[in-house]
């Protein structure tokens, strides 16, 4: 039986942290930022705080923050999910999705990493370099471009704008 191949960010399904499949095909017209957090990581307040800065201001324009924690770094995301969770939305104000404890690299990575990587290599090769690795996603779900993890989110919001104003 040959599997379908994904060709986009929507042709996927992940877990949420509280366990509950979530259909990535419920974002379509939306511009995703797909991020990998820690709590534990010196890059965690800055991104934390960004985020969720841009967040707030481009919500009601189709912008969808999609938090993936990674514990594969420096083991900087060590909680379990609920204590994730509170980490992020009592702390820094998180209100956007955050999503079950992945790898990003290796064998277990989770598949929608694994296309995340193929589409937008990195420039030392395809594996996440470090914590808050960052792929903007178009409105279709084609990965349009990848950040390293110390692009501060604020930088990158014209992208997310030219992205949110095409139709």
């Amino acid at each position: 039986m040959a599997s379908q191949s994904k060709t986009s960010v929507h042709d996927y399904v992940v877990k949420d942290a509280r366990g509950n499949d979530v259909n990535l095909s419920s974002y379509k017209g939306k511009v995703l930022l797909i991020v990998n957090v820690a709590s534990q990581c010196g890059l965690t307040n800055s991104n934390y705080t960004e985020l969720a800065e841009v967040y707030g201001k481009y919500k009601d324009q189709g912008l969808e923050i999609l938090a993936f924690p990674c514990n594969q770094f420096g083991a900087q995301e060590p909680g379990t999910n609920e204590q994730i969770l509170e980490f992020a939305c009592t702390r820094f104000k998180a209100e956007y999705p955050i999503f079950d404890k992945v790898d990003v690299n290796g064998e277990k990575a989770a598949p929608l990493y694994k296309f995340l990587k193929s589409s937008k290599g990195g420039l030392l090769g395809d594996d996440i370099k470090w914590n808050f690795s960052k792929f903007l996603v178009d409105k279709e779900g084609n990965v349009a471009d990848r950040y390293a993890p110390t692009t501060s989110p604020l930088s990158i919001e014209k992208d997310i704008k030219k992205l949110l104003e095409k139709n």
